[in-house]
């Protein structure tokens, strides 16, 4: 369907999953051991056959700008397309994106290419795990001829609902209210909506449907710069707008917690969202790694990447092990994210290294790793203990970061040998 724009919104400065976000965006922080998270609302836009895909960022977009040119290269007798659109200064503006609907607002003039036609635009968020059919979601828009359509996640009662924007309707799914992060559930519990014989609040994923004149009519005349906050409660009273209930998996990864979390939650024997579904797979680069090693060791409740080499004596439990691993003896990987390598080292590699009394990019002998998330191309030494055994939680260090009491050792750190945090 060549009518529908996808407009993927790549997020601020994700001080929240700082120091994931140091060097590359939320929507590049690694996930999963082999994907990004950018790959979840891409392979959902792919797999609704709407394919023309922008992104729109503009804090450490390299990283993401090299995953999307290297994965999502359409064919070339395709019309689609996925494209970054950084934040650009020009001589109508010399400022930055200013919000969620500002970032849309500077892009519109990107959808009135003559040889693309428009007529919908869908808006979603860059940092969300979910699987949606996006075409089940424009039919309902299409059938209720409505302007606007809010994606809805249904939540208990008794769930917390300060994080979210919260979802009024009628008997008719046609939306009366909208109120952003309550403070207080009691400000809105007259919006709970009786589903399946219980009393749930519709929460917005911040996934929007618009009709492209009347997003183009909202945003023209508004100057505010958020959707969530400012837009979609200024537009609903004049506009026709409906919400969308999804009762699936759903979650955001924007603070460490949650990436933490919903990481490991992927260990489990029935994981939250299906990887493994063969008619719905979630698109990533391919890279063309060899098979993963394992010499004597023990792996229980764990996900393990491809080219991954864990040598004899060590256990690995409940974890997450990335692409290009590597891991020395009688070493333990306990409730922790190892987010891999970019490379091999080479045997002159290593041989340098050891020249320079640097440990070899993994992790060494006789290491103990708990409750901590390891970023890229990380050197941790032997005989090195990064567990929080003081329970901090938070600190910043010259060599790691802890938040929630969950130790982060940043992207290409060198922890050296007997190191104990």
């Amino acid at each position: 369907m060549y009518n529908v724009a996808c407009v993927i919104l790549g997020g601020g400065q994700g001080a929240r999953l700082y120091p994931l976000t140091k060097d590359r965006s939320k929507p590049a922080v690694p996930f999963a051991g082999r994907y990004r998270l950018i790959d979840i609302p891409i392979s959902n836009c792919l797999h609704a056959g709407f394919d023309s895909i922008y992104i729109l960022t503009q804090f450490n977009s390299r990283s993401l700008n090299r995953h999307v040119s290297r994965t999502y290269p359409l064919a070339p007798f395709r019309r689609g397309f996925v494209e970054v659109l950084a934040a650009e200064l020009s001589q109508e503006t010399s400022e930055w994106y200013q919000g969620t609907a500002d970032a849309v607002r500077r892009c519109l003039k990107h959808f009135e290419d003559p040889g693309v036609k428009i007529d919908y635009v869908i808006v979603l968020s860059g940092d969300q795990l979910y699987k949606m059919d996006l075409r089940h979601f424009l039919n309902y828009h299409i059938v209720k001829k409505a302007d606007i359509t809010i994606a809805c996640n249904v939540m208990p009662e008794t769930s917390d609902i300060s994080g979210f924007g919260v979802v009024g309707v009628d008997e008719d799914f046609h939306v009366n209210n909208f109120v952003e992060k309550p403070k207080e559930k009691a400000t809105v519990e007259n919006l709970l909506i009786s589903s399946n014989g219980e009393r749930r609040f519709l929460a917005s994923m911040g996934i929007y449907a618009f009709n492209k004149d009347a997003l183009v009519d909202i945003l023209l005349t508004s100057d505010k710069d958020d959707f969530g906050k400012e837009i979609i409660p200024e537009a609903f009273p004049r506009k026709h707008t409906v919400a969308y209930e999804y009762e699936g998996y759903w979650q955001d990864v924007g603070s460490i917690r949650s990436y933490y979390e919903q990481n490991l939650a992927f260990t489990d024997p029935i994981p939250p969202m299906d990887l493994f579904d063969a008619n719905w797979p979630f698109f990533t680069r391919p890279r063309y790694l060899p098979p993963s090693k394992f010499n004597g060791c023990e792996i229980a409740n764990s996900i393990v990447a491809e080219g991954v080499i864990v040598l004899n004596g060590s256990h690995i439990r409940h974890s997450v092990v990335g692409l290009r691993s590597r891991i020395a003896e009688d070493t333990t990987i306990e409730d922790a994210i190892l987010i891999g390598n970019d490379y091999y080292e080479t045997l002159d590699d290593i041989n340098r290294s050891g020249e320079k009394g640097l440990p070899i990019m993994g992790i060494g002998h006789n290491t103990v790793i708990k409750r901590a998330i390891i970023d890229k191309n990380v050197r941790i030494g032997s005989n090195v203990c990064i567990e929080n055994k003081r329970n901090l939680t938070e600190a910043d260090e010259a060599n790691y970061i802890i938040r929630d009491e969950i130790v982060i050792i940043p992207k290409g750190a060198i922890i050296p040998d007997g190191t104990v945090i």
